[in-house]
């Protein structure tokens, strides 16, 4: 475990599991703020994952029948939902935090001295053709799917981009910001990578990954609205009538990967699109 994902226990006269906030412990001391100990499944908490969330990680579907992705469409539809402008209008909870990509935004010590913390705010609209402003299928109807890329929240983790655009784990065809944590995805294997075609990328300021100000997370109770920064990736042109892996991978310094977990740092979805 590093030193980013463990925080110093100063008293412990008593104990309560906060299940609101996986992985995280929460120490109640009599007349004392709360102190915060974070115990992730993994660290780094680099665990990602996709929207639409399935199970067995598939996603088959007929573009000329909807109910084949009406599944897949809600399921985005309802993680989306806390992302509109009209769930961020509280300026006493949520402030601007740029629109380009721009360095961590410290907020402070983990406690509840202050109370707590604003969120950054999170334009739909960057998501671009997956952002269902445009389009309510999120490209499903056109057999033109989007899914969701987002980094799992883990309590004080900060990412750390790779250091030089020019070194080999830097993704390839990725304009470099080292205020991004850059994703990729491509055909899983040797046989996928012809049949995934042309894949888009839609995040803030054109950029393929996470911006950094919207990190460190303070947990449940310091950022209760809390909105993670999304990638949006759409697959235009997948070889129809085949069963193709796609994996996605995020690079950073502090970016972890386990063949035990297939979701940290990275994971795969097989997609078939159906004639």
């Amino acid at each position: 475990v590093t030193q980013e994902c463990v925080f110093l226990l100063k008293s412990c006269l008593m104990f309560i599991w906060n299940w609101n906030v996986i992985g995280s412990l929460y120490l109640s001391v009599l007349g004392w703020n709360a102190i915060v100990i974070a115990f992730p499944t993994y660290c780094p908490g680099s665990g990602l994952t996709q929207i639409p969330q399935i199970q067995k990680t598939e996603i088959s579907f007929r573009p000329n029948d909807p109910k084949s992705y009406e599944a897949y469409v809600l399921n985005i539809i309802r993680f989306l939902e806390k992302y509109k402008d009209s769930a961020q209008k509280d300026d006493m909870i949520f402030e601007d935090c740029g629109n380009v990509p721009s360095e961590p935004k410290e907020r402070g010590d983990i406690n509840h001295e202050r109370g707590e913390r604003k969120v950054c705010r999170f334009k739909l609209d960057w998501l671009g053709n997956c952002s269902g402003l445009n389009d309510d299928s999120y490209g499903y109807r056109e057999g033109k799917p989007c899914i969701i890329i987002k980094l799992n929240r883990v309590l004080g983790f900060k990412p750390k981009p790779p250091k030089n655009e020019s070194l080999e784990t830097y993704p390839l065809m990725m304009k470099y910001n080292p205020n991004v944590l850059p994703v990729q995805c491509t055909g899983k294997r040797d046989e996928d990578k012809d049949k995934v075609g042309n894949i888009e990328y839609f995040g803030m300021g054109g950029y393929y990954g996470f911006p950094l100000q919207y990190y460190p997370y303070y947990g449940k109770l310091l950022q209760p609205k809390y909105l993670q920064p999304l990638l949006a990736v759409q697959f235009t042109n997948l070889t129809v009538d085949t069963e193709i892996r796609v994996e996605c991978k995020a690079y950073g310094e502090n970016i972890g990967y386990s063949e035990k977990d297939r979701f940290q740092g990275r994971f795969d979805v097989k997609i078939e699109i159906k004639s």
